[in-house]
């Protein structure tokens, strides 16, 4: 495994905010994790990270405890935070470039390091601003800067704090490929944490849910929906009365209501549980 967490636990004087988490990522899966403020997702990644000494439990890293990690080990992460406020006099491709030099000396052949400049600019969508100063770039490009700072290195883990913040659509659906590449094709593992549902939906295989500090839920979309609201509710009209039924199965139950009734079904929809509701309900089973 890539990343290992056991038993992980975080004590601030007499609060204890990670009780016994435990979780692992293999190469090239994302993880997103997900859950209210002061759940303990900071703390878990800064710990990943290296940034913060846990009271408990075991961590791994690419085979190392975080807290003994050199160098090289650093090396070979890239972490992306919720904002960077620095460098604004620097022009893009320049800062990407002098960033970028600090980790040719642990390059190999397996591992070329680092990320070519120009194709990294390309790969964000920022090649057309690579010679405007930072502190001009609007918000959105600002943001996409900070994911090539994260991976100029060619990180085998990525750590993606709340990454499209400030993106609009065209702009994120552009990011979600990127991350999907560079899961795919590089094999990165990725710890994604978000707010937006819809995001962790599409890009992670496995979704853990975090509430006050423990792991609540764990699994893909479909088997988290299927947890707490396994069953889909389907609306229709024979005749102008209304009808609604609640079932596990609403293919085979349309299947069977048109078999039935034919061409007098109207209005029909089906509307399945989303990963929203999941996520609602297993956090207010928690309050």
């Amino acid at each position: 495994m890539v990343l290992t967490v056991d038993g992980l636990r975080m004590r601030y004087g007499d609060t204890e905010v990670l009780h016994d988490v435990s979780f692992d990522a293999g190469p090239g899966e994302v993880v997103a994790l997900l859950g209210p403020n002061g759940a303990g997702k900071s703390t878990t990644i800064e710990i990943l990270e290296g940034f913060r000494l846990r009271s408990a439990g075991r961590v791994e890293v690419l085979g190392v405890d975080p807290a003994a990690g050199d160098e090289r080990w650093r090396s070979r992460l890239g972490i992306v935070l919720q904002s960077w406020r620095d460098h604004g006099n620097w022009r893009v491709r320049e800062l990407l470039h002098h960033l970028g030099s600090y980790y040719a000396p642990y390059a190999t052949s397996a591992e070329p390091r680092p990320w070519p400049t120009d194709e990294l600019l390309d790969a964000v969508g920022l090649t057309a601003h690579a010679g405007q100063k930072i502190r001009t770039l609007s918000g959105g490009q600002r943001r996409r800067l900070d994911v090539a700072i994260g991976i100029v290195g060619r990180p085998n883990v990525l750590f993606l704090d709340e990454p499209t913040a400030g993106f609009d659509p065209e702009a994120r659906s552009e990011f979600h490929d990127l991350v999907r590449r560079l899961a795919a094709e590089q094999d990165t593992t990725i710890l994604l944490t978000t707010h937006d549902l819809d995001e962790a939906s599409k890009l992670a295989h496995r979704i853990l849910v975090l509430t006050a500090g423990r792991i609540i839920a764990a699994g893909t979309t479909a088997q988290l929906t299927k947890l707490i609201a396994g069953e889909d509710e389907v609306r229709w009209t024979i005749d102008g009365r209304p009808f609604r039924k609640s079932t596990e199965d609403s293919t085979a139950f349309v299947r069977g209501l048109f078999a039935t009734y034919g061409e007098a079904v109207a209005e029909l929809e089906v509307r399945r549980a989303s990963l929203e509701d999941t996520y609602l309900a297993l956090v207010r089973e928690q309050s």
